[in-house]
């Protein structure tokens, strides 16, 4: 029996929603249906804090109606070199910061040098 692309897709979901709940289950973890595609779960933080923690199932179709088609692969390595460059970035800053900390120090001194 053949299904649709978008049952397939419904029913991929569903089947590794199951999972997931059941799994957090089995860890004894309150696992709440929130939506027929997201589960919540109660957690308490480091300073005693009550969020939840809400996991979202989808199945994506891709770009533009699915006309080309969406790459977790892809999506990943651009995620890994976008996180590269933002480090990248910062470190820049935090030297181009020491550099203007630097010559902010050494243009007070020289003011207190004159001064005298």
């Amino acid at each position: 029996m053949a299904v649709s692309r978008k049952v397939e897709r419904e029913l991929i979901r569903k089947e590794y929603l199951t999972k997931v709940s059941e799994f957090l289950d089995s860890l004894n973890e309150e696992v709440l249906l929130v939506k027929s595609n997201e589960i919540a779960i109660p957690v308490v933080g480091c300073e005693g804090n009550e969020d939840y923690l809400v996991i979202t199932f989808k199945v994506p179709t891709g770009a533009n109606k699915g006309t080309e088609p969406y790459n977790g692969h892809e999506l990943a390595v651009d995620y890994l070199h976008n996180l590269a460059e933002k480090e990248r970035k910062a470190e820049e800053r935090k030297v181009e910061k020491a550099r203007k900390i630097a010559k902010d120090a050494e243009a007070r001194k020289a003011k207190e040098n004159k001064g005298q």
